[in-house]
C-alpha cells in the first residue's frame, strides 16, 4: 500500500493562524487521512455549526445537505445526506483538509491547508479556512449523515 507523507514547506513554517504550526499528517493510499488532526474526537454539534456558517466551512454554498431550517443549498457538489455511509472517516479528512489529492480538478476549497494557492487575499495569507480541530469538528457532524 502505497502511504504519502505530506511534506510542509521546508524553507519557513506554514502557519495556519496566529503562528500556530499546520499540523502534519499522513495520507495513506492516496485517499484517507486516518489519523485525527487534534488527537481528540471532534464534536458533532460544533461541526454542523461549521458547516452552515457562511463564513467558516460554509458546506451549503456547494453541497445540499440534511438541514431544512437552512435555505439556499448548493447543487455544485455531491448532496451530503448520506455521505457516511459513503465515506470512512479518513477519506472525509482528506477531502476536507485538501480535496485536490484526491481530484486535483476540484473546485472544493483546501479547508486545512496554505501552501500552493492562487489569489488568496492578503488578509487570509498563510492562514487556513479551519483550524485542526474545526476539521475534525466537520467530520464528526459529517459522520453522523448515514
Amino acid at each position: 500500500m502505497a502511504v504519502a507523507v505530506v511534506a510542509m514547506a521546508a524553507a519557513m513554517p506554514v502557519v495556519a493562524d496566529a503562528g500556530v504550526a499546520l499540523v502534519k499528517y499522513e495520507v495513506t493510499g492516496g485517499e484517507s487521512i486516518a489519523k485525527s488532526l487534534t488527537g481528540k474526537p471532534g464534536d458533532a454539534a460544533k461541526g454542523r455549526g461549521l458547516a452552515i456558517h457562511r463564513k467558516k466551512g460554509n458546506c451549503l454554498a456547494c453541497h445540499a445537505m440534511p438541514i431544512p431550517e437552512q435555505s439556499f443549498h448548493g447543487n455544485i457538489g455531491p448532496d451530503l445526506a448520506g455521505v457516511a455511509s459513503r465515506y470512512s472517516a479518513g477519506e472525509l479528512r482528506l477531502r476536507l483538509v485538501d480535496a485536490t489529492i484526491v481530484n486535483k480538478d476540484t473546485i472544493m476549497p483546501a479547508f486545512y491547508r496554505t501552501a500552493g494557492l492562487h489569489r488568496v487575499l492578503k488578509k487570509f495569507k498563510d492562514k487556513t479556512v479551519l483550524k485542526a480541530q474545526e476539521v475534525e469538528d466537520i467530520l464528526a457532524y459529517l459522520l453522523t449523515l448515514k
